[in-house]
């Protein structure tokens, strides 16, 4: 991916030596194996995780977390710099799809934290991965999940943490658009089996809304390179609900999936990103994801 000489936000907040605060400890009956599956995931969200489990102040479980380090003061840091230019890009991005449709795009911010991060949606542990929180209009991701993404998922490259990006401001977007408010009043009057259904249309159009980005932002400024593509649906095959259902468990359930399927996940982002149109990401009316 062509990415060194793409323009910086200035909306990346640094709080990886910013730590301390109580951790979400999570218990009731939302179950281990459910928490270490969300861990691996990206894209939750918080508040709905928290409606899932029992929020308690006593010793619970401990989830593994990543770090993604912060270096010292002046330090070169390749890593926070990248994020800066994808989010960059997104804000070029979107401010131009919103200003097409006589709207206005309100960026958001994005946090890089260590371990452990406050949000308006209240605690998280790098162990739930990078998340959009709706209350507060950020993105909060520990570097550190990018180790994860390329060892233990199997997904390298700059383009797949891009698509991590990407996917992130696509539930952003969906804030905006008021989707993901119609999205969370209907879940809270529906049983489990359809509430899970409706977050996984809402995942697989954050993943069409992040291959809109990637075709808009190629067609405006160039950034793809030779394998790039192959790199962001690997990694969209890589978060796939059955694909870690299996590793984890080595069963399957399609009625507990919150995200998709590998092929649905990498089927709504190839959409998008041979499309480049924001129309053809409806999920809500396909009949068939």
């Amino acid at each position: 991916m062509r990415w060194e000489d793409g323009r910086r936000s200035s909306n990346v907040e640094d709080r990886r030596r910013a730590r301390g605060g109580r951790p979400v400890i999570a218990g009731g009956g939302i179950g281990f194996i459910i928490l270490l599956l969300v861990a691996m995931y990206f894209g939750v969200d918080p508040t709905f995780l928290l409606q899932q489990a029992e929020v308690s102040r006593q010793p619970g479980v401990t989830l593994p977390g990543g770090s993604g380090g912060g270096g010292e003061p002046g330090e070169p840091d390749p890593l926070a710099d990248f994020v800066a230019v994808v989010l960059g890009d997104t804000e070029d991005t979107w401010n131009t799809v919103f200003h097409a449709q006589g709207k206005r795009y309100v960026e958001p911010n994005l946090v890089l934290f260590t371990d452990q991060v406050r949000s308006a949606c209240g605690f998280a542990q790098a162990a739930v991965g990078p998340f959009y929180c709706p209350a507060d209009q950020k993105i909060y991701i520990d570097l550190g999940f990018y180790r994860d993404l390329r060892d233990r998922l199997g997904a390298p490259g700059d383009f797949a943490q891009a698509y991590v990006i990407a996917h992130e401001v696509g539930h952003h977007v969906q804030n905006l658009l008021g989707i993901s408010d119609q999205v969370h009043n209907v879940q809270q009057r529906s049983d489990e089996r359809q509430a899970n259904a409706l977050s996984v249309r809402l995942e697989l159009q954050a993943d069409c809304f992040a291959g809109v980005w990637a075709n808009q932002a190629h067609r405006a400024r160039n950034v793809l390179e030779s394998g790039d593509v192959e790199e962001g649906l690997g990694a969209a095959s890589a978060i796939g609900d059955d694909r870690l259902q299996r590793e984890s468990t080595g069963h399957v359930r399609p009625d507990s999936f919150t995200h998709g399927s590998s092929d649905q996940r990498v089927r709504w982002f190839r959409r998008g990103l041979e499309t480049g149109d924001i129309g053809r990401c409806d999920t809500f009316k396909a009949d068939d994801l």
